[in-house]
């Protein structure tokens, strides 16, 4: 069985809600960030970086959340068949997972002016369709959303001119595997 390697309010969570997503069984191992778990040999030998989330699944190991979205969509038959579709699906993980995060990550103004340029292209996108990639949820709705819920309740982000965004958030959010993990419902 799939061990999904995590801590209390983490990125496992994004793992998870894929999990749950694609009907995948898996074992979560919580592990006990505040007494450093993480930087234990074993897990170590897991992801030396020491950071989580991580899976092994079947004797492959891998870490990172956005590698473990796309090795999990790829292993389950959830990516688009030709380079270019399954290069629209890429950029939209990378971007969630590094320029959004990056935004996220500037001090006060410097992170409302990079949301500023960020989210009317996303508005825009979001205006014609109910999920990034069209009309169905898939693995880059995971980590966008993710990263949106996450942003929205440690960073009080305000949707309000963004009015497709919040609807597409109240739409990633509504969705039962979303309840289970991100809320424990």
């Amino acid at each position: 069985m799939l061990k999904l390697y995590g801590g209390t309010r983490s990125r496992a969570a994004i793992v998870a809600w894929y999990l749950e997503e694609l009907g995948v069984p898996y074992e979560f191992v919580r592990l006990d960030m505040a007494a450093g778990a993480h930087r234990q040999p074993d897990y170590l030998a897991i992801n030396p970086m020491g950071k989580v989330p991580a899976v092994v699944d079947d004797g492959v190991v891998v870490w990172e959340s956005g590698a473990i979205l796309l090795y999990l969509a790829d292993k389950h038959g959830q990516l688009p068949a030709t380079p270019g579709e399954r290069a629209r699906v890429y950029q939209w993980i990378l971007f969630s997972n590094s320029t959004l995060i990056q935004a996220l990550a500037q001090p006060g103004e410097k992170r409302d002016q990079e949301l500023g340029k960020l989210l009317p292209p996303l508005q825009q996108i979001l205006s014609d369709q109910d999920y990034i990639m069209g009309a169905t949820l898939t693995v880059a709705d995971v980590a966008l959303a993710s990263i949106l819920g996450f942003a929205a309740q440690m960073f009080n982000l305000d949707l309000t001119a963004y009015p497709a965004i919040a609807a597409y958030l109240q739409r990633c959010q509504a969705r039962s595997s979303w309840q289970k993990v991100m809320t424990g419902n």
